[in-house]
């Protein structure tokens, strides 16, 4: 009896925590569904079968790189173009998970390496606003919750969107498009506004891409495309901190 009490509190708070973390996951997962059916209805009708389009955003779940991974494959770019590519544009998560790490190192490492792996651009905002959690009991169950309800939402919103690629006319899916640039316009117009000069940084990777596409397959091209504007970035944010 003696062993219940005691564990009946410490119950509550696991359960309070799973429920604030899928409280606050639910709004990124309202953001993530429309953006993957539009995935999973461009990756399918770009040749990917419904597992392989639905394994992607399993394995991979990164939005920006499977509409580049789709867009690639349904212009024959090789794996190798595609790999590099998608690790380039990735690279950025070892920056976000060296410093959510850095915040949850009093965790155990059966805790760091699936929340490592949950991190998106998307979560990891959610969890540098919520900070206090990492210090709470069983604070990584909220953020574990927030994690996978939008993990959940993505793939299977993936999976929807290629159901409905069978079905939604050609002509109609490649209007859905339009939700990869205006992702990425929505991540580039904060920082534009924050610091103008910072636009520079698409400008120089579309022209490096228009550049070497004309002397190289698409794929390098785009590789060199994300390399070089990549650079131009570190670059601007370098000479931003040290006048600041």
């Amino acid at each position: 009896m003696t062993t219940k009490v005691i564990d009946k509190p410490h119950t509550s708070t696991r359960i309070m925590m799973v429920q604030r973390g899928i409280a606050k996951g639910f709004p990124i997962m309202l953001g993530y569904l429309p953006i993957a059916l539009a995935y999973g209805v461009l990756a399918k009708q770009a040749g990917m079968t419904l597992t392989e389009l639905t394994l992607m955003s399993v394995l991979v779940y990164a939005g920006a790189a499977q509409f580049m991974g789709a867009g690639m494959i349904a212009i024959g770019t090789g794996a190798i173009e595609i790999i590099v590519a998608t690790f380039v544009l990735n690279f950025r998560h070892f920056v976000m998970s060296l410093s959510f790490m850095n915040r949850i190192k009093a965790y155990k490492l059966r805790w760091k390496v699936p929340l490592s792996l949950g991190l998106t651009d998307e979560s990891f905002s959610v969890a540098s606003i919520h900070t206090k959690e990492a210090q709470q009991e069983n604070g990584a169950y909220f953020y574990a919750a927030m994690m996978i309800t939008a993990y959940t939402s993505w793939v299977s919103g993936s999976f929807l969107g290629g159901v409905l690629g069978d079905i939604i006319p050609e002509a109609l899916s490649q209007s859905m498009g339009v939700a990869l640039y205006a992702m990425f316009i929505g991540l580039l117009i904060p920082s534009v506004k924050k610091e103008l000069k910072l636009v520079l940084i698409p400008i120089i990777a579309m022209l490096t891409n228009y550049l070497f596409s004309q002397f190289l397959d698409q794929g390098w091209a785009i590789v060199a495309g994300t390399l070089i504007g990549g650079l131009v970035g570190i670059v601007l944010i370098k000479e931003e901190d040290e006048s600041s």
